[in-house]
């Protein structure tokens, strides 16, 4: 049932919203006027007990619904004991447990993987990049146009999403070099005499950056999105991946992948990368490792982890005790039962998705892995125009519509449900989709 025709924001929403814009920084983009009270599974409430869908989690951070009872009462159970003690300077066993859980699904390998804590995918990003600096005495990095990494300055430089999230930021971290991502639907490089669009890119790289601009032996590490979130919830073709860690190979560079937003279970495995058998030497992750507690990591080989000296890189509050009790938490319901729901949930939410594409026009393409599903609107599907206006639109109606969505790229809407979502809830959330699309094209196109 929809509930198109309520007023939004109530009389609370609205009185919250005068509050914090006289006190809240406006770099927050604040697309929705919705004031969150609370929230149960893939449902929220806000402060006028007004119900949505949530098909945002935060932006793929609340990996088992809101307020999951397992990951609750684990950091009521921390909290009861200790909150916080520097794993810095100090051992504690939730930090220890933490790191074994995810070092046994490094995509290296267990016996190989040691992990570093830290609160945040961009600090994820520049431990990353300083371990990679520290390990190959290398200065040089190559990343991709449309990738997001992050907003603190130095994730912020490898970070080519959006213009305005790096404009006014001059100068940023040297020594980054963009190319291309392998975007079959929108491709920028001719991809003639290749039978793959993403082996394409890596030779690009390999005779052309490296011999006009980049000496590849001053390449530390290339780092790369295995599937791109922001950038547009792109799926590289399936040769990408496996040549670009040949040519890491080749040369001596650092494959790191930022699984920020694809891993944890998101794409139906435990690792994006896991979906092509690519071993990369550095994982980025957080977002869905803890929940929604404030956790992220490196996990990277024992050869390169080792390199760094005590005091090399730290973190005051990184793998902080309730954090890591709400990621074993978090875990231990993906490795029971969530990550097989997230792969099977994705598959039946990509066919009802491709159902409502033959009924509008304005969809060009329906893509995905897991619950890590993008649907880009078009002006024309034999242009591929862009359609900007429509998909902001239909955010605004499925709001409307008592369904939470996000935008991403230039006109794709995502969709992230929690990974224990249900098909009834798959039906409901699709029905206000397709309504919202409706109206939208009805006052847009």
């Amino acid at each position: 049932m929809t509930t198109a025709h309520k007023v939004l924001p109530g009389p609370r929403a609205k009185e919250l919203i005068a509050r914090d814009a006289a006190v809240i920084s406006p770099s927050y983009t604040r697309g929705y006027p919705l004031v969150m009270a609370r929230g149960k599974g893939a449902r929220v409430w806000d402060v006028d007990g007004n119900e949505f869908i949530d098909f945002t989690t935060g932006i793929a951070v609340t990996a088992t619904g809101h307020a999951h009872p397992a990951v609750v009462q684990a950091i009521k159970d921390q909290a009861d004991k200790f909150i916080h003690m520097s794993g810095t300077d100090f051992y504690y066993e939730p930090q220890i447990e933490m790191a074994e859980r995810l070092a046994s699904i490094a995509p290296f390998g267990g016996d190989d993987a040691m992990v570093f804590f830290c609160n945040s995918g961009a600090e994820a990003i520049e431990a990353a990049a300083k371990l990679a600096r520290y390990y190959t005495e290398r200065g040089r990095f190559i990343a991709f146009l449309r990738g997001f990494h992050g907003r603190t300055m130095g994730a912020l430089s490898f970070t080519a999403s959006k213009y305005i999230q790096r404009e006014d930021f001059f100068p940023l971290v040297p020594g980054i070099t963009h190319v291309p991502y392998p975007n079959t639907y929108r491709p920028v490089i001719n991809p003639d005499g290749y039978a793959d669009y993403g082996e394409r890119i890596v030779d690009y790289i390999e005779k052309e950056i490296f011999q006009t601009i980049v000496p590849a032996k001053e390449v530390a590490g290339i780092l790369v999105e295995p599937i791109q979130g922001e950038g547009g919830y792109v799926v590289p073709p399936d040769g990408f991946l496996p040549a670009l860690r040949r040519l890491c190979d080749k040369y001596g560079i650092l494959l790191i992948v930022d699984e920020v937003q694809t891993g944890m279970g998101r794409t139906g495995k435990w690792w994006a990368v896991n979906h092509w058998d690519v071993q990369p030497d550095i994982v980025c992750s957080a977002k869905g490792i803890a929940s929604g507690m404030p956790l992220g990591a490196i996990i990277a080989r024992k050869n390169i982890m080792k390199t760094w000296a005590p005091g090399a890189h730290a973190s005051t509050f990184g793998g902080n005790p309730v954090s890591c009790a709400a990621g074993i938490a978090t875990f231990d319901l993906l490795k029971n039962g969530l990550i097989d729901n997230a792969a099977a949930m994705g598959e039946y939410m990509m066919g009802r998705l491709r159902e409502i594409q033959e009924r509008h026009p304005s969809i060009g393409q329906v893509r995905g892995k897991g619950l890590m599903i993008g649907v880009e609107f078009v002006k024309d599907r034999e242009t591929r125009e862009y359609a900007a206006d429509l998909r902001n639109a239909i955010v605004d109606c499925a709001f409307e519509e008592s369904l939470l969505i996000l935008g991403c790229g230039t006109s794709t809407i995502r969709l992230i449900p929690p990974l224990n979502v249900d098909r009834e809830t798959i039906d409901e959330a699709l029905v206000r989709f397709e309504h919202a699309i409706t109206r939208a094209e009805e006052t847009t196109l």
